[in-house]
């Protein structure tokens, strides 16, 4: 009953955003989705979702999948080609992973049942909402640049003083790399779910073998002038297709600590992956100007927010757990009021705002580590070998 809720309700959410993009003239997320399942997808991680599927397959059924995938889209180029089709803003592939993943929602609704059909639709289900992520977020900033015209950046801004502008600084840094290291924070920024993929099978990789899902895995947590900008007081903004709506808090810098978070308890490869990632996301995030100092502060908070919450709700509510969400959701939500009605006191006073902002953060990482600790599972010990009697 409570998947049954959750996609109830997932579908409810993607049909009012159907509806009121049409109201402004745009295609929802449904039809978008739809309509890649003929014309070349947009740039995302459709393959991505198709592996994030075959968790709960086997290996023969995965490449069953895997081919199943390439030889549709395979005839899907040629036909293309055969009419003189070119994917100008789409992948040359794509399709075939949509179909496959729908082809397997169907089987699980008339080939499966109890157990085993569930845990296929939720394979389907995993995948799909990789998939669709990206449709939700592109149609969500076309309504809200249309029903929220004003943007609040330059209060952010102005906040952002209080940390000695590092998106200054950093741009600075990353330019003096040159293209080499342009094109790798590039890759690594556009990149984000790629990594995150990778960290989700890993957490994913026994679900096959003991037909259920683990209770909580990554999925389920969301250039500058060559002068700092001077100060002034800040006002509202209108969003003009150039101006990003992309402010506060930044959600790359949520994804990519979430993916560090989760990659802790993986091996040394994917520990060493995970830190990489972290650094490079917020370099790029500060260095391609993309965000301010401070969205990457409150994107911290907003990250280990709602991991603690997600891990509070599988154990269930202990005082602990309740203590640190509500210590989190009451720092996130500081930084928001500050941001938003003290940016000049944050200018005018940096050595004080900005180690408060700083001690801030580091408070809710602090908090996180030392409850959170405990809750991880103690390793199995090692059963030492029973000594053998020696043969006479």
């Amino acid at each position: 009953m409570l998947w049954t809720a959750a996609g109830a309700a997932a579908l409810g959410i993607l049909v009012a955003m159907e509806i009121i993009a049409r109201r402004y003239g745009q295609p929802g997320p449904i039809t978008d989705q739809l309509k890649e399942l003929l014309w070349a997808p947009k740039p995302g991680p459709v393959y991505g979702g198709l592996a994030l599927m075959t968790v709960v397959l086997t290996w023969r059924q995965r490449f069953i999948a895997a081919g199943a995938a390439i030889a549709i889209d395979a005839v899907f180029v040629l036909v293309r080609w055969a009419v003189g089709i070119r994917a100008t803003e789409g992948h040359l592939f794509g399709n075939g992973a949509l179909w496959v993943m729908l082809g397997c929602a169907v089987i699980a609704v008339t080939r499966r049942t109890g157990a085993e059909r569930l845990l296929l639709l939720k394979g389907v289900g995993l995948g799909l909402l990789l998939v669709a992520g990206r449709k939700t977020g592109d149609t969500w900033l076309v309504i809200t640049s249309k029903a929220r015209p004003a943007v609040l950046d330059p209060y952010v801004a102005t906040a952002d003083h209080a940390l000695g502008n590092p998106s200054w600084l950093v741009g600075r840094m990353v330019r003096a790399t040159g293209p080499i290291g342009t094109h790798v924070l590039h890759l690594v920024y556009a990149q984000l779910a790629v990594a995150a993929v990778v960290v989700a099978l890993y957490q994913l990789r026994d679900v096959a073998a003991e037909r259920r899902f683990p209770s909580h895995h990554l999925v389920r947590t969301f250039l500058w002038p060559d002068t700092p900008p001077p100060v002034h007081p800040p006002h509202p903004m209108t969003y003009d297709e150039i101006t990003p709506r992309n402010c506060m808090p930044s959600l790359h810098t949520a994804w990519a600590t979430a993916i560090f978070v989760h990659s802790r308890r993986a091996p040394r490869f994917l520990r060493y992956a995970g830190t990489f990632w972290l650094i490079a996301t917020l370099t790029a995030t500060l260095g391609f100007g993309y965000h301010y100092g401070a969205d990457l502060v409150a994107g911290v908070v907003f990250a280990l927010t709602i991991e603690a919450a997600l891990r509070a709700l599988d154990r269930g509510w202990d005082r602990p757990g309740i203590q640190l969400v509500a210590y989190g959701t009451t720092v996130f939500a500081a930084l928001l009021v500050a941001y938003r009605w003290l940016p000049m006191e944050m200018a005018g006073h940096p050595w004080v705002f900005g180690p408060l902002l700083l001690l801030a953060m580091t408070s809710v990482i602090y908090g996180y580590v030392r409850t959170t600790r405990p809750w991880e599972p103690a390793p199995a010990p090692t059963r030492r070998p029973e000594p053998q009697p020696e043969l006479v």
